[in-house]
């Protein structure tokens, strides 16, 4: 017979279950409210008015020219998402993740956290069950032109991306110098390489290594002042084109971080069959992207995957598996030779390839 004491344990156990999972499910179904909540904090300046300090909610509303009992109701869901807390009833501080969401916070997350939480970002989601059914990119649908295409003719907003993609490649840029030796070449061509933010601390880390930075005239709008405040700029070229037509000749490693992701099959090709066609036969390429595993694993970084939609809502891409990049190597006349993981938290690994 089976002990009444062991049944009722049994019975804690999967109701316990049961309501983890239910929690997981309500945390998932209000996660755009979350999303939201921290979006519209960002663009009221909550945090930085807050500071390192503490603020009644009374204060802040007068402060920002907000409702005062609608603020309070905003910090206080602030403070559920764990971004603030509430020491006393209505004062407020920032919490250590909530201190990332200020712009005098080393590190600071405000223009990724700004443009993620974005209309611009957001609006191709709302139709994401099309892109699933058709395998189309659901933006363009909203917007009348792609991602790139609408970004070129809002220079405020292309401003906005690209600050969000240099936050975004800060902790990649601080691990790359040291998990790969870039101490035998010579000149390094970073292909898409934005305000040039990665490309900056390698050569910071490598002082013999000359520098190319390959972008369209708005991906480089903030790179001679990037390259500047580094005390970059007689090490750097600075060249404006398109690496769907050509790259640059004269390097002997090639660069391309988080482009490759945002491109369909052929594209990806077309971009490395442009530098396969000026790399020199000792040269090296290096990709610097997430890498999927082959399944997901028991305890995955959500966040990969999710990013994997964003590419398939917004710009057409899609994140790769180690066996997809090695493909798209091969087709390019490429061999991948290694794939070497960056320290955790960083997902991104430095994927190595050489001409065949």
């Amino acid at each position: 017979m089976t002990d009444s004491h062991d049944q009722n344990s049994d019975n804690s156990q999967d109701a316990t279950a049961s309501w983890q999972a239910r929690g997981t499910v309500a945390r998932l179904v209000l996660g755009q409210m979350a999303t939201q909540a921290l979006g519209t904090a960002v663009r009221l300046g909550v945090f930085d008015r807050i500071g390192p300090g503490e603020l009644d909610a009374d204060g802040l509303a007068e402060s920002l020219g907000t409702h005062p009992r609608s603020t309070l109701r905003l910090l206080r869901a602030l403070a559920g998402l764990q971004l603030l807390s509430e020491p006393e009833p209505g004062v407020f501080r920032t919490t250590a993740a909530g201190d990332a969401l200020r712009t005098d916070t080393p590190g600071t997350m405000v223009a990724m956290a700004r443009m993620f939480t974005d209309p611009v970002m957001l609006r191709g989601w709302d139709l994401l069950d099309e892109s699933i059914r058709t395998g189309e990119t659901t933006f363009d649908t909203v917007f009348g032109t792609d991602f790139f295409g609408h970004l070129k003719e809002q220079p405020e907003l292309s401003a906005a991306f690209n600050e969000a993609m240099s936050q975004g490649t800060r902790l990649t840029a601080a691990n790359v110098p040291h998990h790969y030796d870039f101490g035998r070449f010579e000149t390094l061509v970073d292909i898409g390489g934005g305000d040039g933010t990665l490309l900056a601390s390698v050569l910071r880390a490598h002082p013999k290594l000359r520098g190319v930075l390959f972008d369209t005239a708005e991906g480089l709008a903030q790179a001679p002042r990037r390259l500047a405040d580094e005390g970059l700029t007689g090490r750097v070229a600075l060249e404006t084109g398109d690496f769907f037509a050509s790259a640059p000749a004269g390097g002997d490693l090639y660069l391309l971080k988080s482009i490759i992701h945002d491109w369909d099959d052929e594209r990806c090709a077309a971009i490395l069959r442009h530098i396969r066609d000026v790399i020199p036969a000792h040269g090296s390429l290096l990709i610097v992207e997430p890498v999927l595993p082959a399944t997901v694993p028991p305890d995955p970084s959500g966040g990969v995957y999710l990013s994997d939609l964003n590419m398939l809502v917004n710009v057409g891409g899609r994140e790769r598996t180690a066996d997809d990049f090695a493909a798209l190597c091969t087709a390019a006349g490429f061999a991948l030779r290694s794939v070497t993981p960056l320290p955790a938290p960083d997902i991104f690994r430095i994927i190595e390839a050489s001409p065949v």
